[in-house]
C-alpha cells in the first residue's frame, strides 16, 4: 500500500513504457504511451475496512474492473474494463503488492493486472492473470497528486474591547 499511500490520484506505467490508460468510450482498458493524457490518471480511493485495498476511478467516474469474461476463448487473461456498478464490490478491488521498487496489483481472487504486449490481438490489452512471474505484472506508480488531509484552522483570537 505504501505506493499508494497519501496519493489522491496516480499514473501507473508497466514494462513496455505504456500508461494504463480508460478508453473514451469508458467502458475499455487499454495501455498507451502518452502518460499525460487525462486518461491515464487515475483517483486512489482506500477501501473501507481495509489498510491494504484500493479501488481506481478513471477520469469517468468508472472503476478499474477485473471481469469474469475471457480476454480470447482458449487464452487464459480475463478482461479488465471500466464499470459503474450499483454496488461496490471486490471486482474493484485491487491490493498492491510490492516487488522491488516495483508493484503488482491483485485481485480478491489472487489474479494479477497485467499490461500485454505482443501482436494484435494481445498488444495494448490490459488482463488479469495468474501467472504472476513475468514482468508484465510489474507497475510503476507516478504519483500525481497528493492527498492532503484538511485540519481545521486554529480559531481566530478573541479580542476584548473595554470601555475605559
Amino acid at each position: 500500500m505504501e505506493f499508494f499511500h497519501n496519493a489522491k490520484a496516480v499514473r501507473m506505467r508497466n514494462v513496455h513504457e505504456k500508461y494504463l490508460m480508460a478508453d473514451e468510450d469508458e467502458e475499455t482498458v487499454a495501455q498507451e504511451r502518452n502518460g499525460s493524457d487525462k486518461r491515464a490518471r487515475w483517483i486512489v480511493e482506500p477501501v473501507r475496512g481495509s489498510f491494504e485495498v484500493i479501488r481506481l476511478r478513471s477520469c469517468y467516474g468508472s472503476y478499474l474492473t477485473a471481469s469474469k469474461e475471457r480476454f480470447l476463448l482458449g487464452a487464459t487473461g480475463r478482461k479488465v474494463v471500466l464499470s459503474k456498478p450499483s454496488g461496490l464490490d471486490s471486482s474493484v478491488e485491487w491490493e498492491p503488492v510490492k516487488e522491488g521498487s516495483k508493484v503488482k496489483l491483485k485481485t480478491r481472487h489472487g489474479r494479477f493486472l497485467r499490461g500485454n504486449g505482443g501482436l494484435p490481438p494481445w498488444r495494448n490489452s490490459v488482463t488479469h492473470g495468474s501467472h504472476h512471474s513475468s514482468d508484465s505484472f510489474l507497475w510503476d506508480v507516478d504519483v500525481v497528486e497528493i492527498l492532503v488531509e484538511m485540519t481545521s484552522p486554529a480559531p481566530a483570537p478573541i479580542l476584548l474591547l473595554r470601555n475605559i
